[in-house]
């Protein structure tokens, strides 16, 4: 099944909403990164965020920048997204050994460990926009529900899950975010309150077989719930040859010559995607001579 993600409203649009399924996307992560469980899971539920939080981005130029860094051995992870839900993103130690909690689900806090999410919208004005926070729990969507409250003003529920099978691939992968707008009454706040402190793990009801649908009627029930659209989010890198031939330009004749002299080759790696762009004797000539 293609992935998406619903935006919808409640309560008479007391309440914004979305809504993730995001399978593909997170396996898809696991298999370019060769990501161990711990990290797998880590950077699903972060892309699974950008997205959603990507698809709330007004322009097609407005990109989305997620990062978290902390003292754990997982160091960090960067997701990027743009209006379209295309994310894109890495874990700073991809290959961190098998971590579980007391519960004994895996540890995704204890790989972060302790540290700062930063948010950063670029919208096209002079300097991106950017708020900064210290990690709650480092389990991603409790720090990232903290972000709304105390750098957007936003009264949020952040929910994101990711499930890992035995062979290292993705199992389930989704998550909700849901926002009280100005005016929100007391009842749909009650509501939620109530019902979301017990709802169970977007991954397990996923598994179940239910469809976001079915996972968005058992929340607001008879609260007018309203899809506006359906998303089909993905993950998309935009590197590309052309761009690593002009980086290589771009470091000046000199250094270029001295690249082919001594080494006579070069490697330039894309982090997002993990491609490699090799440029052997020949190809570095050929850039040589734009000069």
């Amino acid at each position: 099944m293609q992935d998406y993600i619903i935006r919808a409203t409640a309560a008479n649009n007391a309440v914004r909403i979305f809504a993730a399924n995001t399978k593909n996307l997170a396996n898809e992560a696991q298999i370019r990164h060769k990501t161990t469980p711990v990290a797998t899971a880590a950077l699903g539920r972060t892309l699974t965020a950008a997205a959603m939080m990507g698809a709330t981005l007004k322009n097609e130029t407005d990109i989305l920048t997620i990062d978290f860094r902390g003292s754990g051995p997982l160091k960090g992870i960067i997701a990027v997204a743009d209006e379209k839900a295309r994310v894109k993103g890495y874990v700073i130690n991809p290959q961190i050994e098998l971590m579980k909690n007391a519960k004994g689900k895996l540890d995704v806090g204890g790989a972060i460990g302790i540290g700062v999410l930063t948010i950063t919208k670029d919208m096209g004005l002079k300097e991106p926009v950017s708020g900064q926070v210290e990690l709650i729990t480092g389990e991603i969507a409790e720090d990232i529900t903290y972000y709304f409250a105390v750098s957007e003003q936003t009264p949020s529920s952040v929910s994101l899950g990711v499930l890992v099978d035995v062979d290292y691939s993705v199992k389930q992968s989704g998550g909700f975010m849901i926002q009280l707008m100005p005016g929100a009454d007391e009842e749909i706040i009650s509501h939620l309150e109530k019902i979301l402190l017990t709802f169970p793990p977007i991954t397990q009801l996923l598994e179940e077989g239910n469809s976001l649908e079915d996972i968005l009627e058992m929340i607001f029930n008879k609260h007018d719930l309203e899809i506006l659209e359906i998303i089909h989010p993905e993950f998309y890198c935009n590197c590309s040859r052309e761009k690593t031939e002009k980086a290589l330009i771009s470091i000046g004749h000199d250094e270029l010559q001295q690249i082919l002299e001594e080494d006579k080759k070069a490697n330039l790696h894309c982090n997002f995607c993990n491609t490699d762009y090799f440029f052997n004797e020949e190809a570095l000539q050929k850039l040589i001579k734009q000069y």
